[in-house]
């Protein structure tokens, strides 16, 4: 799904050497994380001689800059439009975009990682720029999460903290994922998805879900 989004991401553009540039630095970044990737992983990765590079970017930071812009210019026509389209119910939203994280996953087979999530990760101590372009992809999630529990009006109880609730959906999210990614399996996600709705059914005084998770294996 990522690899998927990043091409649509990149397919409107002419193509330009920068966004050769960047659409091969989000790819590996991706794939083999930002430490791990080299300057030269890209330069093979988007065809271009390193003086092109250094042309646009002067250091692999000001890469990984514009890697976090794109996500960010991104989340609502390649993950939130997607992932809502034909859904009216806010709540109802909540859990489509976890259920379209959840095709990343089983699409992988349980390989898949949140890029912002993994960088998040990986970049203990960032400087500035970098941790504040990673807040802002995280705060962009959560302020859409949030729009949904706002219009989601009387049916959450008076006095619901709607921005730490949809921050809680955000932390059951990546946690879910990063269980699934490390034991190769989708059912880790489908709990953790399970007993939020829960949560959410206990918070809107609606019947609990009884659907049954497996213990082992990738289910589709």
């Amino acid at each position: 799904m990522v690899e998927r989004s990043i091409n649509s991401m990149n397919a409107s553009s002419a193509h330009s050497t920068r966004d050769r540039l960047v659409q091969a630095a989000m790819t590996l970044f991706w794939e083999k994380g930002y430490d791990s990737t080299s300057i030269a992983d890209v330069l093979k990765q988007a065809g271009v001689n390193s003086g092109s590079l250094y042309h646009f970017f002067p250091g692999k930071q000001d890469l990984l800059l514009a890697v976090l812009d794109t996500y960010h210019r991104g989340i609502e026509p390649m993950l939130l439009a997607p992932a809502w389209k034909g859904v009216t119910d806010p709540i109802g939203r909540v859990f489509a975009l976890l259920a379209r994280y959840r095709q990343g996953i089983v699409m992988t087979q349980c390989t898949y990682g949140c890029p912002i999530g993994s960088l998040a990760l990986e970049i203990h101590e960032p400087d500035p720029p970098v941790r504040e372009a990673l807040a802002r992809n995280f705060e962009a999630w959560v302020a859409a999460i949030g729009g949904c529990l706002e219009e989601a009006g009387s049916r959450l109880p008076r006095g619901t903290d709607r921005r730490a609730l949809a921050e809680f959906v955000l932390t059951t999210m990546e946690g879910a994922v990063m269980q699934s990614r490390t034991h190769r399996d989708v059912a880790y996600f489908d709990r953790s998805v399970a007993q939020l709705r829960n949560y959410f059914a206990l918070l809107t005084g609606t019947k609990p879900t009884t659907t049954r998770t497996h213990r082992k294996g990738t289910r589709k």
